[in-house]
C-alpha cells in the first residue's frame, strides 16, 4: 500500500485571472476606482511570476504551501492598494500555509498617496547631535518645530525617526518616535535579530515611522472601507500577536477561488467595524511593529530598494 502524500501545486496563473476577473466585476458593478495610471492586469502577472520563486522558511514553495484562498486574498489586497511587485511596493511571504503581503516603504507612499486628502509624504532620521525641537500647535497636536541635520552626525546613533504627512487643505500631520520606541517595535516583529534592521538601520527606521503614521491617518480618513481594510489587513501581517488557525478544514479545497474573493468584501466590512475573525473587538490590538522581511536583504545590498528620501511612489 502506498502511503506517500502527493504535493498539489497551486496554479497561480488560474488565481491572478480569478481576481483580474473579480476586480473588473467590481469596478463595472461597485463603481470600484484604481489608481490613475495602474494596470491590475500588469501587477497581477507580476505577482504571477514572483509568486513562482517565492518560498517558506524551509525552503518549500509557496505555491506547494500555501492554500489557494490565502493566495487569492493577498493578489486582491495588492490590487486594491494599487501595489505592484515589480516596482518593490509589497512582497509575497509564507506564514505556516498561508501566503501574505508586506508592504515597503515605496508601497506605503503609494498607498497613502492614494488617499483623497493627501498630498506629499516625507520621512526622516535625527541623529544624535542634530537639532531638534517638538512642540505643539493650537489644536494640542504634537509637530515638529524644528530640524537641522549635520553631516558630521550622519554616522552617529539614530535618536528618533519622524514622518509628516502633508494634506491637501495645506496643514500636515506629524508622527515621532523615539529611538526607543523603534526598537521595541521592531523587537515585536516575527523575525527577530533581522540584520536589515542592522545594516540599514535609517531606511528601517525611517519605514517605521512612516507606518505608524499611515495606520493613524488612514484609520481617521474618510476613505472607502475596502481601501482602508485592505491596507489595515496588509499592515496586520506584521503583528506578532495571536494569531487566527491556519490549517484548513478538510473541505477547504471544494471552495473556489471566486467564492472566495465573493466574501471578500464582507471579511473587510468586518474588520473596518473593529470586529476580529471570533467576533471581538480589535480596539485594544496590540500595534503592528514594522520590520522588513528576509527577503528584502537581497534587494537593499543589489541596490533595487534605494535610500527612503529618495523613493519614487
Amino acid at each position: 500500500m502506498n502511503n506517500q502524500v502527493t504535493k498539489v501545486t497551486v496554479n497561480p496563473k488560474s488565481i491572478t485571472d480569478d481576481v483580474l476577473d473579480r476586480v473588473n466585476e467590481m469596478k463595472e458593478k461597485d463603481g470600484f476606482l484604481l489608481p490613475k495610471g495602474y494596470s491590475a492586469e500588469n501587477a497581477l502577472k507580476s505577482a504571477y511570476l514572483v509568486l513562482q520563486g517565492v518560498k517558506d522558511r524551509n525552503k518549500r514553495p509557496a505555491l506547494e504551501v500555501c492554500t489557494k484562498p490565502s493566495i487569492a486574498n493577498t493578489l486582491l489586497n495588492m490590487v486594491i492598494q494599487g501595489l505592484s511587485p515589480a516596482k518593490t511596493q509589497c512582497y509575497f511571504i509564507v506564514y505556516g500555509n498561508e501566503l501574505q503581503m508586506q508592504c515597503s516603504y515605496f508601497g506605503t507612499v503609494a498607498v497613502l498617496k492614494r488617499l483623497d486628502s493627501v498630498k506629499n509624504i516625507t520621512a526622516q532620521v535625527v541623529h544624535e547631535g542634530d537639532k531638534f525641537e517638538i512642540g505643539s500647535d493650537e489644536n494640542f497636536q504634537t509637530v515638529v518645530k524644528e530640524f537641522q541635520p549635520s553631516i558630521e552626525n550622519q554616522d552617529k546613533e539614530i535618536a528618533y525617526a519622524f514622518a509628516r504627512i502633508f494634506k491637501n487643505d495645506g496643514t500636515y500631520v506629524d508622527t515621532i518616535m523615539t529611538k526607543k520606541e523603534i526598537d521595541q517595535s521592531w523587537s515585536q516583529t516575527r523575525q527577530k535579530n533581522n540584520k536589515v534592521q542592522q545594516n540599514f538601520s535609517q531606511e528601517m527606521a525611517k519605514r517605521t515611522v512612516l507606518n505608524r503614521a499611515a495606520k493613524m491617518f488612514i484609520n481617521t480618513s474618510d476613505d472607502s472601507d475596502l481601501l482602508t481594510g485592505a491596507i489595515n489587513d496588509t499592515t496586520s501581517n506584521e503583528y506578532d500577536d495571536e494569531r487566527r488557525d491556519v490549517t484548513p478544514e478538510n473541505n477547504e479545497h471544494q471552495q473556489t477561488t471566486k467564492e472566495l474573493l465573493d466574501g471578500f468584501n464582507k471579511s473587510q466590512e468586518a474588520k473596518s467595524k473593529g470586529v476580529s475573525n471570533n467576533g471581538n473587538s480589535n480596539e485594544n490590538k496590540e500595534e503592528a511593529s514594522e520590520e522588513v522581511a528576509d527577503g528584502q536583504t537581497e534587494l537593499f545590498n543589489e541596490g533595487t530598494i534605494k535610500p527612503a528620501d529618495e523613493a519614487d511612489s
